[in-house]
């Protein structure tokens, strides 16, 4: 048998487990009542120490939270039947809150309904589930964050750094202060995709910081380290060395990539291309590689706006269906066809954009295609 502050400390454990919080705060009526085994005395604690059945019968009597559920049992030590309390019956998540009776238990749960109230039901899973999410931030700049998710987009700052998107009341830190918070919600809506590409890439937003690149020397000899991590501001003004660049979306690929002479990769630069359009890539013969969804379409593009003889390379629509079982879902194409494509391109773009399975990843390409791909590009280059 349990007594009332040992039930509590039961409560308390359930109200931790990510899984029961999000049944019962989420459940609707069917979460709801939520009954707790109380367990019943031995008959040997009857025998014993009847003194100590007495005291637990009369703390439960003490309770008026809830309902507590009583049973007629008869024991073989006692004269006639004895009231027992078997269950405690909580009617609504606030007697969940109000049983436990614990400060930072009825703070979270004050702070979730709030949450839950004022914000859309796409972020409620989350913010019940994840806690440090806003346990330690004002709740009303989560509310406020929660708003500013339901109005974003991809794409939405064209161009703009994100301190200056006047919105939903932010002040210019705001980006700053919550931007995982954001990245966060915006998953939510958007199926993960503002964390794979990173917030400002997503949005489409002007990076002012310095993003670490990673740079390979496919020759060996170019460069004292085979592996360098240079920051993308830095490749403005300071030229890579080689006679081919090969630039690749993902840093995920970098075991597919064969040796080759004089030749040096930048991998991983995703959004990150602004320094393409340094005076020294231009004399570069330059390739690029992304994944085939309308995303690594966009960023082809972008690339090929700052360098337009560069060459695309496995981003065809002959590529793409060589591979029918390793294309995904692509959750939130671009909308719009990007410039700088060719007819090719810009019909594969459509092709992606109306197919259900609209994405394959670079890394998922054999490394004996990647490396006669690459190959057979260095070849031309080499006999020009």
């Amino acid at each position: 048998m349990k007594s009332p502050n040992q039930l509590k400390s039961v409560l308390l454990r359930q109200w931790n487990n990510a899984d029961l919080r999000e049944a019962r705060l989420l459940g609707g009526t069917q979460a709801w009542p939520v009954i707790v085994p109380i367990g019943r005395p031995s008959p040997r604690l009857l025998r014993e120490n009847l003194d100590a059945v007495k005291q637990h019968i009369q703390a439960w009597r003490k309770v008026r939270l809830g309902k507590v559920k009583w049973r007629s049992v008869s024991f073989r030590a006692t004269a006639e039947p004895v009231e027992i309390p078997v269950a405690w019956k909580l009617l609504r998540p606030s007697q969940w809150a109000e049983a436990v009776n614990d400060a930072t238990m009825r703070d979270e749960f004050n702070k979730l309904s709030q949450l839950v109230e004022h914000s859309d039901s796409v972020f409620h899973s989350l913010f019940v589930r994840r806690r440090s999410l806003w346990s330690d931030k004002p709740i009303e700049e989560v509310l406020q964050a929660a708003r500013l998710a339901m109005s974003l987009k991809p794409g939405y700052a064209d161009g703009r750094p994100l301190r200056t998107l006047a919105m939903e009341g932010i002040d210019t830190k705001f980006f700053e202060r919550h931007e995982s918070l954001i990245t966060t919600l915006l998953d939510a809506r958007f199926d993960g995709e503002a964390s794979r590409m990173g917030l400002e890439a997503f949005l489409n937003a002007f990076h002012e910081g310095n993003r670490w690149l990673l740079v390979i020397d496919l020759d060996g000899s170019l460069l004292p380290y085979e592996k360098l991590r240079v920051r993308s501001s830095e490749l403005f003004d300071k030229p890579l060395p080689g006679a081919q660049l090969l630039i690749v979306e993902n840093e995920t690929c970098q075991h597919l990539l064969p040796r080759s002479p004089s030749t040096i990769a930048v991998l991983g630069t995703g959004f990150e291309l602004a320094w393409t359009t340094a005076t020294w890539v231009r004399e570069k013969r330059v390739a690029y590689w992304g994944d085939l969804d309308t995303w690594g379409l966009q960023l082809l593009a972008q690339a090929r706006s700052s360098i337009p003889e560069l060459t695309a390379l496995m981003m065809t629509r002959e590529v793409y269906e060589q591979y029918p079982d390793r294309s995904v879902p692509e959750p939130i194409p671009v909308s719009d066809i990007p410039t700088h494509l060719s007819d090719s391109e810009k019909s594969l773009f459509e092709h992606l954009r109306q197919s259900t399975r609209g994405r394959l990843e670079q890394e998922f390409i054999p490394r004996p295609q990647v490396h006669a791909a690459i190959q057979t590009w260095i070849g031309k280059q080499m006999s020009r």
